[in-house]
């Protein structure tokens, strides 16, 4: 079970950051998480929305470089080991964690990563197994 992110390519330049939040804003698309990462060149934007194929026909409109890839939103227990338990049960599976970040509510009690595996059905086998629940792209938008 994956989620459909969003990975926006931007020059490393002042402003360049706000014309990608201006524009979402202004066709009323709603960032849930999000991932920054740069060099000194480039950043990678990283954005989960509710309506994605929307989000990426908006940005390509505005002449913006955006692309799709699917992760995984894995249940997290909100206390000291929590996300060890998940790492941790990732690595008995064989699966690499490439990145990972923070979704902005919570499932029940629990927090929520977005995880980008080597491998999606291996990592959600680990985690069934081990009774750790991953969410789909719909119970991520009831979340909010």
């Amino acid at each position: 079970m994956s989620v459909k992110q969003i990975s926006i390519f931007l020059e490393n330049s002042k402003g360049r950051l706000a014309q990608v939040t201006r524009t979402l804003a202004k066709e009323k698309v709603n960032i849930r998480a999000l991932s920054l990462a740069d060099t000194a060149d480039f950043g990678v934007l990283r954005i989960i929305v509710a309506d994605p194929e929307r989000c990426i026909s908006v940005l390509k409109a505005a002449g913006f470089v955006a692309q799709e890839t699917k992760v995984v939103a894995v249940e997290v227990a909100d206390r000291p080991g929590g996300l060890a338990l998940v790492l941790e049960t990732m690595e008995a599976g064989g699966v690499n964690v490439e990145y990972m970040y923070a979704y902005v509510e919570k499932s029940r009690d629990n927090a929520v990563v977005l995880c980008k595996v080597d491998e999606e059905s291996k990592a959600t086998e680990a985690l069934s197994k081990a009774g750790i629940a991953t969410l789909s792209a719909e119970e991520l938008a009831r979340l909010s």
